[in-house]
């Protein structure tokens, strides 16, 4: 069976997760935490970088830090996953939803003025597949109508918009480690950074269970206390050492994904050019990261029968997400702004091929050539 996704592994996970376990911190905030906060703010040119549990995590303190309120409106995707949304609607938020773009099913940044209100705080880009959105586009209107931009680059990590890091180009960006992703810290972690030094020190509050635990360690107070709202959103130090292993080989990781990605879409063309499939487009502001490779078939049934037909032949692919604003608690939390011209029928369409560093040649070949034979044979009749 061909797995549509295996976690990375390269080889130093032991070595670090020994040292971990051996240390006298394996809580929050240890050695290895340290050690991924300076890679991340280094490599991303970020003010401050804070390990979470998750990415839903990680977006849940951003809301916190944004004093989400009753009433606020916060634009977003319905094509994303659920805790996108849920994160804001936690704090009394209604999310507003908009269309995506056909080329890369990122938010369509021509469709988000229409959609701001008084009541607007925020907008959520997110960054599909690695792929960026139009940020210079966002972050003009959000200066515009003075709005936050919190980047939900959960699968962008090494992805670039115009040579800037995704994820720094907003007010906060925030990322994922879990198992699914180019990079795991033993299967769930995440990542908020903060690019607006006026919310480093809340942050740390905030990740601290509202205490100012962090100021304390630093001699910066004499004891702490709770001082405002939070809750327990430290990852682990035994997790961290096994994000360290990752992030020390993720130009190696990054590469191979790439060539993997790049196989498949050399393969696959001609299908695209017979008018078959539509291959992902990467716009020329963007460098991906090759976080998955995908394709739009010509309708829901044709993808329910290529599907079968991968399983039948012992490969594992998948759609994605069923968008939030059909969802039943996307109707009630909710609302689509203007017209779902892209984000329904597109979705419908999308199927996402095996890809993950290691992916062997064998492998990927006998993904290439299943679909060639459905196409060829016909098999979409």
């Amino acid at each position: 069976m061909i797995l549509f996704n295996k976690p990375p592994l390269v080889g130093e996970e032991h070595k670090y997760l020994l040292e971990s376990i051996s240390s006298s911190k394996i809580s929050g905030d240890g050695e290895f935490t340290k050690k991924c906060h300076t890679w991340f703010e280094h490599e991303l040119s970020c003010e401050k970088a804070l390990l979470t549990t998750s990415c839903t995590h990680a977006l849940e303190m951003a809301a916190l830090l944004l004093d989400i309120q009753e009433g606020d409106e916060v634009i977003m995707p319905s094509y994303t996953f659920v805790s996108t949304a849920n994160a804001f609607v936690l704090r009394g938020a209604k999310v507003v939803f908009v269309d995506v773009r056909e080329d890369t099913m990122n938010i369509d940044e021509t469709k988000i003025e229409a959609a701001i209100t008084n009541k607007t705080k925020v907008i959520v880009p997110v960054h599909y597949a690695g792929v960026a959105c139009e940020m210079d586009i966002i972050m003009a209107l959000a200066t515009k109508y003075d709005l936050y931009v919190v980047e939900d680059a959960a699968q962008g990590m090494m992805a670039t918009y115009k040579g800037k890091a995704l994820g720094t180009i907003g007010h906060m960006g925030t990322f994922s480690f879990h198992e699914t992703k180019n990079y795991t810290s033993a299967g769930e972690g995440g990542l908020l950074i903060v690019n607006d030094k006026q919310f480093c020190e809340r942050a740390e509050v905030i990740r601290e269970k509202g205490t100012n635990r962090s100021q304390f360690f630093r001699g910066m107070v004499d004891k702490y206390s709770w001082v405002d709202l939070g809750s327990s959103y430290l990852l682990n130090d035994v997790s961290a050492a096994y994000l360290w292993a990752q992030v020390q080989s993720a130009n190696t990781i990054n590469k191979n994904r790439l060539n993997h990605w790049q196989r498949y879409y050399d393969a696959l063309i001609p299908f695209q050019n017979s008018g078959e499939i539509t291959l992902p487009i990467l716009p020329e502001s963007t460098q991906h990261n090759a976080h998955m490779f995908y394709i739009k078939v010509e309708s829901l049934e044709v993808r329910g029968r290529l599907l079968n037909y991968l399983k039948e032949n012992n490969i594992l692919a998948v759609f994605h997400y069923v968008p939030l604003h059909s969802s039943l608690a996307g109707k009630k939390f909710g609302r689509f702004e203007g017209n779902d011209n892209i984000t329904t029928s597109h979705s419908e369409r999308l199927l996402r091929l095996p890809i993950y560093y290691g992916l062997e040649k064998s492998d990927q070949d006998k993904v290439i050539s299943t679909i060639i034979n459905f196409f060829e044979n016909k098999c979409i009749k």
